[in-house]
């Protein structure tokens, strides 16, 4: 059986996001995530299962530009010049990219799992949210007469996945917890950056990012202590045994504590992980 109905809607949101990570075609992986959204927010999508159509891709589908490399062929960027703003909003999208097809992947892989409608409607909320922002940064880069898959981008985000393909605990705890909390440290600088330097269309793009993923690491630590809770485990303890066992290397300071706090993410979660300074 085909996984798309003869209205042209996938049959599922299961199989809508698998239609989305598949997809190699960048212009409709937005489009997709755009109309499966639409459609489950609408109740015209049942949830579906992964018994029974197509299993979710180990890899997602990519364009031939970019070409990947490991993060330690990558070089250094900032808000130097034009080149340099190109450069960082390219590797931006990238990241974005890189988070549509990890949330519907979140969302695809793990329907096994009971799990609350409202587990679903927060995620395909992020999936959506994903989505926009790609587009936002896409935007962005033809303003500047660049494209994305003009410049080199990084491999290594899918590889969060793939260690976490099998636990959605481990998922949680890895993509938004640490990935995603990673933005909230890291975007205000550069948002007074690109406002220092007069840019202040890419602050607007960053601005929303910004917002925006401060639900989806709440999202995160929402859900990963619903486990926690219905395992009966401490969520704290879990969470450090998952980033270590799942995550190379110590979490980075300087931390932004109250967006994380506010998100739910509290010191005691990611502090005892960063490394011994002075």
């Amino acid at each position: 059986m085909s996984d798309t109905a003869e209205t042209g809607l996938p049959r599922s949101l299961v199989a809508g996001a698998r239609a989305i990570v598949v997809s190699g075609d960048i212009a409709e992986k937005v489009r997709l995530a755009y109309t499966v959204s639409k459609a489950w927010f609408q109740r015209d999508l049942a949830l579906g299962s992964t018994a029974l159509g197509s299993p979710m891709p180990n890899r997602p589908g990519r364009p031939q530009k970019p070409d990947l490399r490991a993060p330690r062929d990558m070089p250094r960027r900032n808000m130097k010049g034009k080149a340099g703003r190109v450069a960082l909003i390219h590797s931006l999208a990238h990241i974005e990219l890189n988070a549509v097809d990890l949330t519907w992947d979140l969302i695809g892989r793990f329907a096994s799992v009971r799990l609350p409608r409202s587990y679903y409607d927060d995620w395909v909320r992020v999936g959506l949210e994903e989505a926009k922002h790609f587009s936002m940064l896409q935007d962005r880069l033809a303003k500047l007469g660049a494209a994305y898959g003009d410049l080199p981008a990084h491999d290594g985000l899918w590889q969060a996945a793939q260690d976490t393909g099998q636990d959605l605990a481990a998922r949680l705890a890895i993509i938004p917890l640490v990935l995603e909390a990673r933005g909230l440290d890291i975007t205000p600088p550069m948002i007074a950056k690109a406002r220092e330097i007069g840019d202040e269309d890419t602050a607007k793009c960053l601005d929303i990012i910004y917002r925006d993923e401060k639900n989806h690491v709440a999202f995160g630590a929402k859900w990963f202590r619903y486990l926690c809770d219905r395992q009966g485990i401490r969520p704290e303890p879990a969470f450090h045994g998952y980033v270590r066992r799942h995550f190379r290397g110590a979490l980075k300071p300087p931390f932004n504590d109250r967006a994380r706090s506010e998100a739910g993410l509290t010191p005691g979660f990611y502090k005892p992980l960063a490394p011994i300074i002075g």
